[in-house]
């Protein structure tokens, strides 16, 4: 019998999906990780379960205990729905920009979920500052059940996740067939994780970083700068600083990605081949067919397949949302 035990158990494992018309695009094979398949909807499923166990492994949570995080939204599902599993109380800080999907998963996860305006880092109102003070009161007041601030960014127990599971993964389903990896960075745990494992069993397998407009990690791997330019509608990516899950990532490449080019590939994904993505997985998949072309006909090409659409149809797939930030709209809407 092939049994997972409980929802943690039900992590991980996802198959490589063959992309038919980016691999017949490049000549190559393009296969996405289907991460949407994760038990919680998203490849954040990943990181909220090793930050998990690292801090009950050391002793940072306890019965009963509280998470805290600030998230865009699919870490923050993750982390309720562990928590639920391992029995800990959940309270998400999120952008108020953030799709309104995404907040009613997390309203029926039971996270508590405190909205603040979408300010920059820079910015001590920044949910990620926000959701760092406000761990710091409740583990105050909690006091011996525990109080863990997750720090997806700077926990580096989540790039370590991607080490232990997506890499291992993703070389046992190629049999080591794999030339190369793309994804974007949201924490930097995925891209850094999946290379580093990948590198140590081939150096030659190229890396490249898939970036949007906005974001400041397509010119700190080109040019040593953190300088950014444009914006993107994609949720849940786009760095404008070296995190320490991003600290030493073996990366070769960079692709800036547009969203006039990522869109029509989503769509185009959704009508062709059935798969219904969010943004990030468009970001991904254009950043996989310019490493392909580079790459040249025959190769292997990996990347992540990150969430499903329906988390973002009120944007992603809304006509007026889109028509009115100048973007692709899908011909059946």
């Amino acid at each position: 019998m092939d049994i997972r035990d409980g929802f943690v158990g039900a992590i991980g494992n996802t198959p490589l999906i063959r992309l038919r018309g980016p691999s017949e695009l490049t000549g190559c094979e393009i296969l996405g990780k289907a991460e949407f398949l994760n038990p919680g909807g998203s490849v954040k499923d990943r990181a909220a379960l090793y930050i998990i166990l690292d801090a009950e492994k050391r002793g940072l949570l306890g019965p009963g205990g509280t998470i805290v995080e600030g998230t865009a939204g699919n870490t923050g599902i993750g982390l309720a729905l562990v928590g639920n599993a391992r029995g800990y109380r959940t309270v998400i800080v999120i952008p108020d920009t953030q799709s309104e999907e995404k907040k009613d998963m997390l309203r029926l996860c039971g996270a508590e979920l405190r909205e603040v305006p979408a300010v920059p880092y820079k910015d001590p109102n920044n949910y990620v500052h926000v959701s760092e003070r406000l761990a710091k009161e409740l583990n105050a007041k909690q006091g011996s059940h525990g109080v863990l601030w997750a720090n997806q960014w700077d926990n580096t127990a989540n790039r370590e996740g991607h080490i232990l599971s997506t890499g291992p993964e993703i070389w046992t389903q190629t049999n080591g067939k794999v030339d190369g990896f793309t994804c974007a960075i949201g924490t930097g745990g995925t891209l850094t994780g999946v290379s580093m494992f990948l590198k140590s069993k081939n150096r030659k397998i190229k890396i490249a970083a898939a970036d949007p407009l906005g974001a400041a990690m397509y010119s700190w791997f080109k040019h040593g700068k953190l300088d950014s330019e444009g914006s993107s509608i994609a949720e849940g990516i786009g760095q404008g600083r070296v995190t320490r899950n991003i600290e030493g990532a073996p990366v070769d490449d960079a692709y800036q990605i547009p969203d006039s080019e990522a869109l029509p590939i989503v769509f185009d994904l959704l009508k062709h081949e059935g798969l219904c993505l969010g943004g990030s997985s468009g970001i991904n998949v254009a950043g996989a067919i310019h490493l392909a072309k580079d790459l040249g006909p025959g190769h292997t090409v990996v990347t992540i397949l990150a969430d499903s659409g329906t988390r973002y149809q009120s944007k992603l797939f809304n006509p007026a949302f889109l028509r009115g930030k100048g973007l692709p709209c899908p011909d059946w809407l």
